[in-house]
């Protein structure tokens, strides 16, 4: 528990001295401290990082599951998201316990972070079940997944908002938001800094791409599975 506390403020302080007080980044529509946008963005970031970092060894590390024991194994998919999300919740419930003596009780709209969180948990679990799969036949996948996730969180408007994308050109914005974190970290701070409800359009389209991705995902899954115990 004194892990799952420390590890996050430590990054957090990281963040805060480089783009806040070397850059002078800023969110401009609100008051609220760099550190606390921040901060909430870091734990959906987490959340998806975690899981999706540890699904190209998660059936390699289980090999007991597959040769000696019936069990479905595409349930480990579900112990890597809850784990994460354990984690998640001891670090919102840290944010919130900064966020109230700051800016007093979070708005109403603050009531919409379970619908906002859950098609990014919903979207992380369908590129757990791809991933752990094709991590068992490709077993160097976990070093293309590291640079993919060391790369992720710069490329969404984790650090700094998605205008600052804008330097590059219009159409610099419409390929950040093809991000999985992208619009996820826009409506949390909408809901939590801005007062505002989502975007119920992008949310849409969201969700049903992450519905999409954990359908396929856990066919793809089950199918590969049939292969498991001969390549293991």
């Amino acid at each position: 528990m004194v892990w799952l506390l420390l590890m996050p403020l430590f990054m957090l302080g990281v963040y805060t001295l480089v783009f806040r007080g070397i850059f002078h980044q800023h969110w401009e529509g609100t008051d609220s401290p760099f550190f606390l946008i921040l901060f909430s963005g870091l734990i959906l970031t987490n959340i998806f990082s975690e899981c999706v970092g540890r699904a190209p060894g998660l059936v390699l590390g289980n090999v007991a599951y597959i040769k000696r024991v019936v069990f479905p194994v595409d349930i480990l998919a579900f112990v890597t998201l809850g784990a994460a999300l354990f984690d998640a919740v001891v670090s919102f419930a840290v944010l919130f316990a900064i966020y109230v003596p700051l800016l007093g009780l979070p708005p109403a709209s603050a009531l919409w972070l379970p619908v906002v969180t859950m098609p990014l948990i919903l979207l992380t679990l369908g590129l757990v079940w791809i991933v752990a799969a094709l991590g068992v036949y490709l077993r160097d996948l976990r070093q293309v997944v590291m640079v993919v996730l060391m790369a992720l969180p710069f490329l969404c408007p984790l650090f700094f908002p998605l205008t600052a994308f804008g330097h590059f050109g219009a159409w610099t914005a419409r390929v950040i938001k093809l991000n999985p974190l992208t619009i996820p970290l826009i409506e949390l701070r909408q809901i939590l800094f801005f007062h505002q409800t989502p975007d119920w359009i992008e949310w849409a389209g969201y969700a049903l791409v992450a519905w999409l991705v954990a359908y396929f995902g856990l066919a793809w899954f089950r199918y590969a599975q049939r292969g498991f115990a001969d390549v293991v």
